[in-house]
């Protein structure tokens, strides 16, 4: 046993009024956040459970609880791989062990990575599925982000994109159906999307209608989010889309998602770096996937009532890099 503890909690964020997609809303970003200790330091990871994946608090609770011996006699990140599933739970403690390696050896997460260090970032900022005319109206309230993403739902989908075009012209639009779409709507509005300035759209079919998409000769470029989750996936995805979405809530971490970017790249797929709803404390080991990505979504902490002590700092859109106080 070299001495490490592991702790693991749920807590809940109040949301600014309500987020929606296409498949419901929520008014709170429910997370848990893991905690190892060795000594006098801690390292903490923060991940969120997802329904659409089979996903609960209960569960991630139980599958880190799991792991908790193997943590004590000092299970690696490359060992976390092999004895833990992709998904939430991994995620918060493989990033939880980033940060105590981070802490323990005086090194940034980016030195430990072999990568430069962060910089300063774009992301995306979402508005929440809703009317035309309401999404228009949410739209003029961001009018200066330079990058916004529309959460759609199907039927009025090119009204509430026309709206949002109409009230931030200047502004570049990606779009995300959340597994909304039809092969048909597809078809009919891609073209009408490309029309109006959008640039991507995310994850337009059921993951379970992939094979569609090779039928389908989209214009603008589609990016596999619910469809693509970790390496294994790789194969598929990369013969139907043009985009990934890196999630380290799907891939398990940031390890693995390390790696899922270099292969991605290798197969000549874009790379756009996206979030559950959670804090800063789960976007901060996202930001060092920056380097490989076309596209950052990582806006999770500005849709919070609020958020943690020494939460990331955001001017407007353009995200810092995470003080050491809060993680890596």
């Amino acid at each position: 046993m070299n001495g490490r503890r592991m702790q693991a909690k749920a807590e809940s964020w109040p949301i600014k009024g309500s987020f929606r997609i296409s498949r419901g809303a929520k008014t709170s970003a429910d997370v848990v956040v893991v905690t190892i200790s060795e000594g006098n330091l801690s390292g903490q990871g923060e991940c969120v459970p997802y329904t659409r994946y089979g996903e609960t608090t209960r569960s991630v609770l139980g599958q880190i609880s799991a792991v908790r011996d193997f943590i004590a006699d000092g299970l690696t990140r490359d060992g976390l791989l092999t004895v833990m599933p992709p998904g939430a739970a991994r995620n918060a403690v493989d990033c939880a062990l980033w940060d105590l390696e981070a802490k323990l050896t005086g090194k940034t997460a980016a030195e430990i990575a072999g990568l430069p260090p962060s910089g300063p970032l774009i992301t995306a900022y979402t508005l929440s599925l809703d009317t035309p005319e309401n999404m228009g109206n949410a739209a003029k309230e961001q009018i200066n982000r330079p990058l916004l993403k529309l959460k759609l739902a199907g039927i009025d989908d090119v009204e509430r994109v026309a709206a949002v075009r109409a009230a931030a012209p200047k502004a570049r639009l990606i779009v995300d159906a959340n597994e909304a779409w039809t092969p048909a709507m597809l078809e009919e509005y891609g073209p009408r999307m490309a029309d109006l300035g959008v640039e991507l759209i995310e994850q337009p079919l059921p993951a379970s209608e992939d094979g569609l998409l090779s039928n389908i000769d989209c214009p603008v470029p589609i990016c596999a989010d619910e469809s693509a989750h970790d390496s294994s996936t790789l194969d598929d995805v990369a013969r139907l889309y043009d985009v990934i979405n890196i999630k380290l809530d799907k891939t398990g971490g940031l390890t693995e998602a390390l790696l899922l970017a270099e292969a991605a790249r290798d197969f000549g797929l874009g790379i756009m770096v996206g979030c559950m709803l959670g804090t800063s404390l789960a976007m901060a080991p996202a930001m060092l996937l920056g380097r490989f990505a076309r596209f950052m979504d990582l806006d999770g902490p500005l849709l919070l009532a609020e958020d943690r002590e020494n939460r990331i700092r955001f001017e407007g859109s353009l995200m810092h890099p995470p003080s050491r106080a809060l993680w890596g």
